[in-house]
């Protein structure tokens, strides 16, 4: 198993995404899929303690209390390794509340919900330009001492970002945030690759990358003059992906999934854990079905020419 950050902390290539829990399935199909997962060998859960509170009665937090009954009924602690973030279930109405009392209020709140007196992998959720990150990264620090939080992490923040907090970091004694969690998929590469690649891959930082399926665009079932999936994830992905350029690479996708009698979805996270830094791609499921098929995703391997084919731009497909 590769290992997340200077903690060494190991983890199975391929993160199972909790977004789903409690939205688009509820707890019984959950446990399921939880329970196909650790039995097909793995054992990495992202969460967040803002899902879902776009759901209309929900206030956040539905994922984590799934993800700790499930932990609680099943003794298995100490065997998975969870992921939960803060930041976005905030009062203020940004983006991101990174202040010392926020951090501190929450994630109390998110240890009673996984039922657990730890979490072992705790991400600033998006950056907060309004909060020093001196008062962010010192009342992380505290968390570390305390025991509460085994390793931290940073997702949606620039390279520059990753730099400055760096060196606070250091200036200041305090634990480094040892991964970071990017939007990063086949169809939209721009915040990773470049400067934020360079500086996880110079710095040696774990990487898990969000939105590895584009949303499920990337799993075949969205198809150029077919209709649109009624699902709950369907309009947005019909905003950010429905374009010339990305039904190319789909069809691109297609071919060489074909060739390798594989799904495009496995083949799209092969291809990520090919990229450089990329220590386990994120990917949801909401049937052991398609746990399981994501699972193959380890057993898959492609060539050389294989990848080449899929990280070519389409020609004559441009960008929208």
């Amino acid at each position: 198993m590769p290992e997340l950050g200077k903690t060494a902390i190991e983890v199975t290539p391929l993160c199972l995404g909790g977004n789903v829990f409690g939205w688009t399935i509820d707890e019984h199909d959950s446990f399921k899929v939880l329970d196909a997962y650790v039995g097909e060998g793995g054992n990495f859960i992202d969460t967040a303690d803002v899902y879902s509170a776009w759901v209309t009665a929900h206030h956040g937090g539905e994922s984590e209390a799934i993800i700790g009954n499930w932990m609680r009924d099943r003794h298995n602690r100490s065997h998975v390794v969870v992921a939960t973030k803060v930041g976005m279930l905030n009062e203020k109405g940004r983006r991101s509340d990174l202040s010392r009392e926020h951090i501190l209020r929450s994630v109390d709140a998110s240890l009673r919900r996984l039922r657990t007196d730890y979490i072992d992998l705790y991400f600033a959720h998006a950056d907060d330009p309004e909060t020093p990150l001196e008062e962010t990264l010192d009342a992380f620090a505290d968390l570390v001492r305390a025991g509460k939080v085994r390793a931290l992490g940073a997702s949606n923040y620039s390279a520059p970002r990753m730099a400055e907090a760096r060196r606070v970091c250091e200036t200041q004694d305090y634990p480094h945030y040892e991964v970071q969690q990017p939007l990063y998929n086949l169809l939209r590469r721009d915040q990773y690759e470049g400067e934020l690649e360079k500086f996880c891959v110079e710095h040696q930082l774990g990487v898990m990358t969000y939105s590895s399926l584009a949303s499920g665009f990337l799993t075949g079932k969205y198809r150029r003059g077919a209709p649109i999936p009624r699902t709950q994830r369907a309009a947005g992905v019909q905003q950010r992906y429905w374009n010339e350029h990305d039904f190319a690479l789909l069809e691109r996708l297609d071919k060489v999934a074909m060739q390798y009698k594989a799904t495009p979805a496995q083949v799209a996270l092969v291809w990520l854990l090919t990229r450089p830094g990329i220590t386990a791609p994120i990917a949801s499921a909401t049937t052991v079905e398609q746990l399981r098929e994501l699972m193959g995703t380890l057993k898959l391997e492609l060539d050389q020419e294989a990848l080449d084919s899929l990280t070519a731009e389409p020609q004559g497909a441009a960008r929208q």
